[in-house]
């Protein structure tokens, strides 16, 4: 019997406690696993593990509660609706302590200069503890909520080989109940199983980002040595080391830390794009340790499988809080500051300065709002979002998604670095024109088919977006060239393909993935 794929899913469970909606490490890893279930080759050797943090070990969960997990995800209703087209209404209130701390900086500006500085020093020092003391006490409950979720466990049956009476509890510290996303008594979990049925030459396979565990090489090293098993880890970007200036400074600290454990541990690399599998070798050679392989950049496919293509019938109605097609212009992205929104603000401002109103289609961003942009959502609500020509969809789920790619006139993308590019592989999928950044990874998502711009060059930004606006029939031949020329990759042959660098399936020369658009 061919050796088993134990597919490591932790992340997904610990992202759904705390976000509405996935971004796309999430997607991708969905997407493969999903190929991996229904492929031929692979769906009777592919299981999936969470991480049994009292052991420092993995046990097993049923491809169902991934899927039920992901579902949740796509699918739920946003919990308040967005701000509509036009002006937007009056601000929300300031969060709480923001009237103290407007207080405490009128009351700074009156003492002696010589002073000013040491005791804004001073403050800033103590918010960076606080900070730190509340990280701390996350992480030290997130350890004792697993400690106690272990001691929690039902006994085993007798009769049942080992299988718990029933799950585990899914609730996260601080965030969602992930087990109720679960629907009751259709799986259930058996703790023991990787431990036991894990056999020498097995793959214990990352397709998500478990960075968040402090002890992940320490379990890696203790698979490997105990049960024989091969790692294999995806990696899609390495952002948090490459460019920390766009990333919490705990983030980086912490990735660092880990990639410096586990990179050292990786039997094979598997990366999203050829960028990123430079950037390793660029990291292992910096940090002075050998890779055991080179990485291998896999095809990355284009889709939403989730929600059952055009057979759901809720696919045809579109949700009332979306512009009308044809109206506006598109970025799906986390608003973040490597993202670069603040230059499509920058540019739309000026198009409304240097071009009569009625011409210029509105912007919608959407997306969650992420971090290091408190600046320029300030700036959108002090100039009322550029009195309606700016709309943030915030979290839209994929049914939105489609209505809003189907619907614009064309996309844009003006992030400084990427790992892969999905936004932009996913607007050529629905026929549409993308306008992005020539930056990292970004010309192998659009190929021959984008149109490209300095990010940080905002007077060629805005020549290229204005010429588009003001020639619509530049736009509508472009368009028809994505529709005919655009080959989508499944995420089947992008599965494969990763088996295919794993050495698992090796692919026949006519099955072998290709790029949608090499470069």
């Amino acid at each position: 019997m061919p050796n088993s794929i134990w597919v490591d899913v932790e992340d997904l469970f610990q992202y759904a406690a705390f976000n509405p909606r996935p971004s796309g490490i999430q997607r991708i890893e969905y997407e493969l696993c999903r190929a991996l279930v229904s492929l031929p080759e692979t769906r009777q050797r592919v299981r999936f593990v969470r991480h049994a943090n009292a052991s420092n070990s993995f046990y097993a969960v049923s491809y169902h509660q991934i899927e039920t997990l992901y579902d949740g995800l796509v699918r739920a209703q946003p919990q308040a609706a967005p701000r509509p087209a036009g002006p937007p209404p009056v601000p929300e209130p300031l969060p709480e302590g923001a009237f103290e701390r407007s207080r405490l900086r009128r009351i700074a500006y009156r003492i002696p200069p010589g002073l000013r500085t040491p005791m804004v020093s001073f403050y800033k020092a103590e918010r960076e503890a606080g900070t730190a003391l509340r990280q701390i006490g996350r992480e030290l409950a997130w350890g004792l909520a697993a400690r106690l979720q272990a001691q929690r466990r039902p006994a085993t049956r007798p009769d049942a080989g080992g299988v718990p009476a029933e799950p585990p509890a899914g609730a996260e510290p601080g965030g969602r109940d992930t087990a109720a996303l679960i629907p009751a008594g259709r799986d259930t979990l058996d703790h023991d199983n990787f431990d036991r049925d894990c056999r020498p030459g097995d793959l214990l396979l990352v397709l998500g980002s478990p960075w968040f565990h402090p002890f992940y090489a320490d379990m890696i090293a203790k698979a490997q040595r105990q049960r024989g098993v091969r790692f294999a880890l995806l990696v899609y970007d390495l952002i948090p080391l490459r460019r920390p200036e766009w990333c919490d400074h705990n983030l980086a600290l912490r990735f660092r830390e880990w990639t410096g454990k586990v990179f050292p541990l990786v039997d094979n690399f598997l990366t999203i794009s050829r960028a990123s599998a430079q950037d390793i070798t660029h990291l292992a050679r910096k940090g002075g340790y050998t890779l055991r392989a080179e990485p291998q950049p896999i095809p990355i496919g284009t889709g939403f499988s989730a929600l059952g293509g055009e057979a759901d019938e809720t696919a045809t109605l579109r949700p009332e809080r979306l512009p009308e097609p044809g109206s506006y212009v598109l970025i799906v992205s986390t608003i973040e500051a490597r993202k670069n929104h603040i230059l499509l603000f920058r540019i739309w401002r000026r198009l409304l300065e240097e071009m009569p109103p009625g011409q210029v289609p509105t912007l919608v961003f959407a997306g969650r709002v992420g971090w290091l942009v408190s600046d320029l959502m300030q700036q959108l609500r002090n100039a009322d979002f550029l009195d309606g020509k700016i709309q943030l969809i915030k979290d839209p789920t994929d049914l939105d998604l489609r209505h809003l790619y189907s619907g614009c006139r064309f996309t844009l993308f003006p992030s400084l670095y990427e790992g892969w590019g999905l936004p932009v592989t996913e607007s050529l999928s629905f026929g549409k024109p993308c306008v992005i950044s020539r930056s990292t990874s970004l010309p192998e998502a659009g190929g021959t088919l984008a149109r490209y711009f300095d990010p940080e060059d905002g007077n060629e930004a805005y020549a290229v977006i204005r010429d588009l606006i003001e020639h619509p029939e530049q736009v509508a031949a472009w368009t028809e060239r994505v529709r005919r020329e655009f080959r989508p990759v499944s995420w089947e042959e992008s599965a494969r393909g990763m088996l295919d660098v794993l050495g698992i399936h090796p692919a026949r020369a006519a099955d072998a993935p290709v790029l949608a658009h090499p470069a």
